[in-house]
């Protein structure tokens, strides 16, 4: 496995790393059987990308040996966000058979953080997530890691999520406050029910915290999900 530097590291405030932790808490509780977890939401922009890699690192921070595979081989922000110190490999280079696994596993400057990036963009990106290849990774990936968590595209845009979700122990959607309608949210929903995912609760995010409408959106987004987690 190879080392990276991630130099752009986030350092975030108290609540939201309460947050965090609350989140943690809860995914806990579901269960020691929930250990590789795909995470998606309705449209770009939603805050999906920050919350999947928060939580992989909230995760590892709690002695968990974890790791981020970042499955947006569409719209990718994880490179340029968190600026790794050489030129990486990724999901796509395996997937299409130019890199073995070795090659694309890293290891972060964040303890028992493990990441694996998307690599350049593919004109299949659909296919490629949906092959054996594919399935053999995360599955292997189950087997030796206490967590694996994979960010995957909005599945409002495409069906990349509802891919990888049926392969996984459990979905969590993130919704971006007063931006995403009860209706948009519920289609979003039944796509997933329809490959029998398992929806473990929705991170309603970008709430402000004064937000005289976050106990509306709390109530409203409940009605689909037995439980609704805010985020900072």
């Amino acid at each position: 496995m190879q080392q990276i530097v991630l130099e752009r590291l986030e350092k975030l405030d108290y609540r939201s790393n309460e947050a965090y932790k609350s989140l943690r808490t809860n995914i806990q509780f579901c269960g020691s059987d929930v250990k590789l977890i795909c995470i998606t939401s309705c449209l770009p922009d939603e805050g999906k990308s920050s919350i999947s890699f928060h939580l992989a690192s909230s995760l590892a921070e709690s002695g968990k040996r974890v790791i981020y595979v970042d499955a947006d081989l569409r719209r990718s922000a994880t490179i340029g966000r968190y600026k790794p110190d050489q030129a990486v490999n990724g999901l796509t280079h395996y997937l299409s058979g130019m890199c073995t696994l070795e090659e694309i596993l890293y290891e972060t400057n964040e303890i028992n953080l493990d990441m694996v990036f998307t690599g350049p963009v593919p004109p299949n990106p659909s296919e490629l997530l949906g092959s054996d290849l594919f399935i053999q990774l995360i599955r292997m990936l189950r087997e030796n890691y206490d967590y694996v968590i994979v960010d995957t595209p909005p599945l409002g845009n495409v069906i990349d999520s509802a891919i990888i979700a049926k392969y996984c122990d459990g979905v969590i959607l993130v919704i971006e406050a007063n931006a995403i309608s009860y209706k948009l949210a519920q289609k979003v929903k039944k796509q997933l029910d329809k490959g029998n995912c398992r929806i473990l609760g929705a991170v309603l995010n970008k709430v402000a915290q004064n937000d005289s409408n976050y106990r509306y959106y709390g109530k409203k987004y409940k009605k689909y999900s037995n439980k609704y987690y805010s985020m900072y």
